[in-house]
């Protein structure tokens, strides 16, 4: 494995996956043909009997549980979980302590010889068509009554196995917490333009008569079809139909503010305890833009099992214990022990005691390193605007979890701890943070000061956060908790890795694990949205409510400027304006120039920025003119016909760099890009 520039990450195939060192090669030659649907069939919805868990999500696979905030919780049996290769189901375990599902879930079922394209079906480059009067899908909260937009694709990864390709909807903005929907079907057609008539199970619920005198089911689908009805959907017009809850904020974020709030407590008004490992003077012909790097680590309440190292989990019991199986209810406590988080700092040479240096944190790419604060990008904007960067790593997604990270994708069962060491990560910039911003932190280490004992950092001008990628994504979320700081810039950015994984070209070497390991095409949809599940306590979906008004309890309002390159290989742009969407950003128009972009209606939903400059979150597409549009379906636009990778590309402009100084440093988005598209 090798990080060729920032945010960009190659994986050799021959990767080691497994702490056995089993080679990615082996697994994927051993994987045996796709299976036919497994598990005991009692433990499956008969409504899709494809796989089970489809439909997904579904309130099926709940129980009652009146101390849920939603009065559910999830219900997987074993049986119902999708199995690798070795015939290893996934272990059920912490997705069952959740109280609903995913506010970004893609849902997920098959309709067998669907033609989406002759159903009339919206695509990602024609949103508005789902809400469409006549429009085939229909997704209701029914809470208000009213619809939400989506795009919906046949998987194009199973093209081929038409046995097994699912109907993928995606949500185009965040569902709401707590709160349950109703998924409507009608009018499907298969290429010739004939109705597919509704599956058997589905239409004996529609007469009344269910699968039987003690089917439990048969309520909660009446709730359904009158759902449907009110919104003008007749019952007999209906492919398929059934519902689902989305979980709670406290299912969303309770465990990590519980983390946050504790160790915060515990550390009361006193900076945290940090060690200084080793500091270097650069000579101006050395390196003109940094005068010094500091690295070294700070003192952070471990939350963590055993040593926090990869595959260690969320510790749950009495301090310095060996952790308990958690309950439901269960909330994070200190394991009694301190990790050391890294740190690199850069002071740029525009830094003086007379002029000391704004402080930003920097999030680093995807599975990468703190030292991302080198690249030419950062250094530029260090010295150009006086910011001096400090980085921590992502633990949980950072170079040294690579191993761990591929090894996951050959067993799920151990994904989990890599959703418990980001939200580590996250009160490891928290105390990265304070440690800068205190009196008593950085400002009073010889490390930090001139010759003369002057600090070269400002600690009274607050502090602001900048990361590009992964560092845009996760940052998401880590502005969500953030109490030191109320202006981020997230980079590149999106949220919801179930929709950015298979669009990306940074996903190839493991989606060939997963392909090795799970090769059933329907089983890996069904593993994305499980995935996400638990993606949403460490990452942007699951905080994205939060994110900039409406704060979390104990939290300040936010405002984010989200840089979003066009023809981005790596994080799709389609995942960064649900984000939008959800955060209510602003855009910069005119976006792109004429003939750029295949959609009916470029930015659908999203408000453009009327007067500049503006006070508010904000999102700015950068064109590089040599990228184009990505496949309009979940594949990566790998190839010649999509151009060079933009991904890099508005980080290394100079108007982008002036666009989030001023707005770090005070609150507003000004025009760079003369009213027109950028650049």
């Amino acid at each position: 494995m090798h990080v060729t520039t920032p945010g960009r990450l190659r994986l050799t195939v021959s990767v080691l996956v497994t702490a056995g060192a089993v080679l990615l090669g082996a697994t994927a030659a051993a994987a045996p043909a796709p299976p036919a649907p497994a598990g005991n069939r009692a433990a499956c919805d008969p409504i899709d009997p494809t796989a089970c868990l489809l439909p997904f999500p579904n309130d099926y696979y709940t129980v009652p549980d009146r101390t849920s905030p939603t009065g559910k919780r999830v219900r997987f049996a074993a049986a119902a979980m999708p199995a690798n290769a070795q015939g290893t189901p996934i272990d059920a375990t912490e997705w069952n302590r959740q109280d609903g599902f995913s506010p970004g879930s893609p849902i997920l079922v098959r309709v067998p010889g669907l033609d989406v394209a002759t159903t009339g079906i919206a695509p990602v480059t024609d949103i508005g068509r789902s809400l469409a009067p006549d429009a085939p899908i229909v997704l209701l909260n029914t809470r208000t009554g009213e619809r939400t937009p989506y795009w919906a694709e046949l998987d194009a990864h199973a093209v081929g196995q038409p046995d097994r390709q699912l109907l993928i909807i995606r949500p185009a903005v965040a569902l709401a917490e707590g709160t349950r929907y109703v998924v409507g079907l009608r009018g499907m057609r298969d290429g010739g333009g004939t109705l597919i008539p509704a599956p058997r199970a589905f239409t004996a619920y529609v007469s009344g008569a269910g699968l039987g005198h003690r089917d439990r089911r048969v309520p909660q689908m009446k709730r359904i079809l009158t759902d449907l009805g009110r919104g003008g959907i007749k019952r007999h017009s209906l492919y398929l139909a059934w519902d689902f809850t989305v979980a709670s904020r406290h299912g969303l974020t309770g465990r990590m503010l519980a983390i946050r709030d504790g160790a915060f407590a515990a550390l009361g008004r006193a900076a945290p305890s940090f060690t200084v490992t080793r500091v270097t003077d650069y000579q101006p012909e050395q390196e003109p833009l940094i005068a010094r790097q500091v690295i070294g680590t700070v003192g952070v309440p471990s939350y963590l099992t055993g040593d926090g190292g990869p595959g260690s989990r969320l510790h749950y019991g009495p301090a310095g214990g060996a952790g308990t199986p958690p309950t439901p209810n269960a909330l994070p406590t200190p394991s009694g022990t301190t990790v050391a988080a890294d740190f690199v700092c850069n002071i740029p040479r525009s830094a003086s005691a007379a002029q000391p240096a704004h402080l930003s944190l920097y999030g680093h790419g995807l599975l990468g390193r703190p030292t991302e604060i080198n690249a030419s990008n950062v250094r530029t904007m260090s010295h150009t605007y006086d910011f001096t960067f400090c980085a921590t790593s992502w633990i949980g997604m950072a170079a040294a979890d690579v191993p761990y990270v591929a090894g996951a994708f050959t067993d799920l069962s151990a994904f989990p701890a890599v959703a418990d060491r980001l939200q580590q990560s996250f009160l490891n910039f928290l105390f990265l943070g304070r440690t800068m911003i205190h009196r008593d932190g950085f400002a009073a280490h010889p490390a930090f000061q001139d010759a003369s004992a002057r600090p070269l950092i400002d600690v009274a001008g607050g502090l602001h956060y900048d990361g590009n990628s992964q560092g845009g994504i996760n940052g998401g979320a880590l502005t969500a908790i953030a109490q030191d700081w109320t202006r981020s810039v997230l980079g590149v950015p999106a949220m919801n890795y179930s929709t950015l994984l298979q669009r990306s070209t940074a996903f190839a070497p493991f989606q060939a694990v997963l392909d090795g390991s799970y090769p059933d095409k329907a089983d890996q949809q069904v593993i994305l949205a499980l995935l996400q599940m638990l993606w949403d306590r460490s990452e942007a979906n699951g905080y994205a409510q939060h994110m900039t008004d409406r704060p979390l309890p104990g939290t300040p309002a936010h405002r984010v400027l989200m840089h979003v390159a066009f023809g981005d290989q790596q994080v799709s742009p389609a995942a960064a304006e649900v984000q939008a969407r959800t955060v209510g950003a602003r855009l910069h128009t005119p976006a792109l120039a004429d003939g750029w972009s295949p959609d009916v209606r470029p930015y659908w939903g999203i408000s453009p920025i009327r007067r500049y400059p503006y006070a508010g979150s904000a999102m700015v597409v950068w064109n590089s003119g040599r990228a184009y549009a990505p496949p309009p379906t979940n594949l990566a636009p790998a190839g010649p016909e999509y151009g060079d990778d933009s991904h890099e590309f508005p980080r290394a402009q100079a108007g982008a760099q002036r666009q989030k100084a001023v707005f770090l440093l005070t609150g507003k988005v000004i025009d760079v890009c003369a009213q027109g598209p950028c650049p």
